[in-house]
């Protein structure tokens, strides 16, 4: 239990919580290894995130322009697209282990409820989703890009974060 242990106490409660839903047995050997797979998630997150045109911050206003990617606690990852005529395109991907929400889902026109903030829920007015766990990692565009340039860039980064996801899950939880 020692990478289940070095975790914060809130991301250890979402992981007991994961657990419950994740199909892989009760105990301690399956909480193990849903906190290394994300861990490893985070690090993968982090990783991609310093390698692109992104910048982590801890707060992105509903009305920015651009667009963002969002970690949350449970290991799930959405992309906010840059505002275009007062909407986003937004995604949702699970973490892939969960049987209480979907896998994915996309919505066109979406439009963010509130401001996203380190540590809270992502709010929709109109979304993939009502609203999402907990967010533990922001980061946003950098670069001032036209909106079909900054949207297609986002897709590949959650594409490539997605890939290395589905990689740790195959590989730490089987």
């Amino acid at each position: 239990m020692e990478t289940f242990n070095s975790l914060s106490e809130p991301i250890r409660n979402h992981i007991r919580q994961i657990s419950k839903t994740s199909g892989l047995p009760a105990g301690n050997d399956s909480l193990e290894a849903l906190a290394k797979a994300w861990l490893e998630k985070s690090n993968a997150f982090a990783s991609i995130i310093a390698q692109g045109p992104l910048d982590e911050v801890s707060f992105f206003g509903k009305d920015e322009q651009r667009g963002a990617l969002a970690l949350t606690w449970s290991g799930s990852l959405l992309t906010i697209g840059p505002l275009q005529n007062g909407k986003r395109r937004c995604e949702y991907q699970s973490i892939g282990l969960r049987t209480d929400v979907p896998a994915s889902a996309v919505h066109e026109g979406s439009e963010l409820a509130a401001d996203i903030e380190s540590d809270a829920a992502v709010e929709f007015k109109l979304g993939p989703i009502q609203q999402s766990s907990p967010v533990y990692k922001i980061a946003a565009t950098r670069l001032q890009l036209p909106p079909a340039e900054e949207a297609e860039l986002l897709t590949k980064m959650n594409q490539t974060i997605v890939a290395e996801f589905v990689e740790v899950n195959k590989t730490i939880i089987g």
